[in-house]
């Protein structure tokens, strides 16, 4: 399958300390792949640069076959990169259904001065912002919820919550940083169904960041393995689970992941 996210040679440092040096992977069109590795490996580093956070040293990053490295976050999601983040970032305040919607806005057109004057078009978009968010949340199951305050949802639903927001924008990649973080083994095999329903109904291809190897092994095509800011490994979760410096690094005993 061809490559829909191309990542080569890359390097950043912060303050004299090399968060990443020379990783490099490719994501194919339609598959879920993981990237895994101990806390400060640079794992959601990796997310933050291809998201437009950060700025990389050195390296290049191609998506769908265009240069990612200068463009903005905004224009980043505009392209079709979607993501969710390691602390739950859902607006407390809001409700359900505008934190959908603030996902939403970065692929509306409508400027905010032709919003402020009412304009029939973008009116129009909003009415079908509005209704796409609604679908969204039913989709995550919290049809139910849409205008309760997303800070009184319990953790997993401010974690579908921020599914939904991620898919506003009308992603063709999905970076899932720690989905499962902080969830219980009933919470999170809950969260992999909903994980695999998305990418098939909706054709998605998705990068997980992942502690739980239970989710790595169930979801994942491939996984890349990080260590120090290198790459150690990569292949399907059986063979990094059975590398032998991915076990000395990160799993401690192949049993483990068996």
């Amino acid at each position: 399958m061809p490559a829909l996210l191309a990542v080569e040679d890359l390097a950043i440092s912060f303050g004299g300390l090399t968060a990443l040096s020379g990783v490099g992977f490719a994501v194919a069109e339609g598959e879920v792949f993981g990237l895994i590795g101990p806390n400060g490996a640079g794992k959601t580093t990796v997310f933050n640069v291809v998201t437009g956070l950060y700025r990389p040293d050195r390296g290049r990053l191609t998506f769908a076959g265009a240069d990612l490295v200068r463009l903005s976050p905004h224009r980043i999601a505009r392209a079709g990169l979607g993501r969710t983040f390691q602390n739950t970032e859902v607006f407390r305040a809001l409700s359900a259904l505008d934190n959908v919607l603030v996902g939403a806005h970065a692929s509306l057109h409508g400027g905010v001065l032709a919003a402020a004057c009412g304009l029939a078009a973008v009116r129009r978009e909003e009415s079908a912002a509005r209704t796409r968010a609604g679908a969204l949340l039913e989709r995550v199951g919290l049809g139910d919820v849409a205008e309760v305050a997303a800070g009184s949802l319990p953790l997993g639903s401010q974690k579908r919550l921020e599914l939904a927001r991620a898919l506003a924008g009308g992603p063709r990649l999905l970076l899932l940083d720690e989905p499962a973080g902080g969830l219980n083994p009933t919470e999170t095999r809950t969260l992999m169904e909903l994980i695999r329903r998305l990418r098939e109904e909706l054709a998605l291809t998705i990068m997980i960041v992942e502690h739980d190897m239970d989710l790595v092994m169930g979801l994942c095509d491939r996984v890349a393995v990080l260590h120090h800011g290198r790459k150690i490994a990569e292949g399907t979760p059986r063979e990094v689970a059975s590398d032998a410096a991915v076990i000395e690094a990160y799993l401690g005993s192949a049993s483990d992941v068996a």
